[in-house]
């Protein structure tokens, strides 16, 4: 296929565009000197850093990210053992652990937030304000209707 050629494609445009955005993310990240941690942790620390007003259950990660129940047990085991969280027992719910960030995790949260942010500033001066209020309404139509799709209680 000629360079030029594109995939006529929403799937393979999109899973494209992902693949360009997380190789500059990690760059942008190891830069700042955060490389050794992973995208999602990443999003899920600068999500719980936004949140810190507010009790976060596994669930909300499941619901914000989209992801599996199990994937989230695996990823937050994963980030306790890095030392980016801690799951704190909710008095009115014993089986109820709240993710909360550790020291280490709002510092790396810090960092990583200016790295989304900078990123976030170039992705939008690739467009006008309008592209991007309407790139971000039709992500989101995607995003909906296939969550509607989904066999219920499952995440896409």
């Amino acid at each position: 296929m000629c360079e030029d050629e594109r995939i006529d494609s929403i799937g393979h445009e999109l899973k494209a565009l992902d693949h360009l955005m997380q190789r500059q993310m990690l760059k942008s990240a190891a830069d700042h000197g955060v490389d050794k941690v992973t995208l999602m942790h990443g999003w899920i620390i600068c999500y719980l850093k936004k949140n810190a007003g507010r009790d976060v259950y596994q669930k909300d990660i499941e619901t914000q990210f989209s992801i599996s129940r199990s994937t989230v047990t695996n990823i937050v085991k994963c980030m306790e053992k890095k030392g980016y969280i801690e799951r704190i027992s909710v008095d009115s719910d014993a089986r109820l652990k709240k993710l909360v960030l550790t020291d280490t995790g709002r510092e790396t949260g810090e960092t990583i937030h200016e790295v989304i942010v900078g990123n976030e500033e170039r992705l939008g001066s690739l467009l006008t304000e309008q592209e991007r209020e309407q790139l971000i309404a039709l992500l989101h139509k995607l995003r909906d209707g296939l969550s509607q799709l989904s066999p219920k209680g499952e995440s896409v």
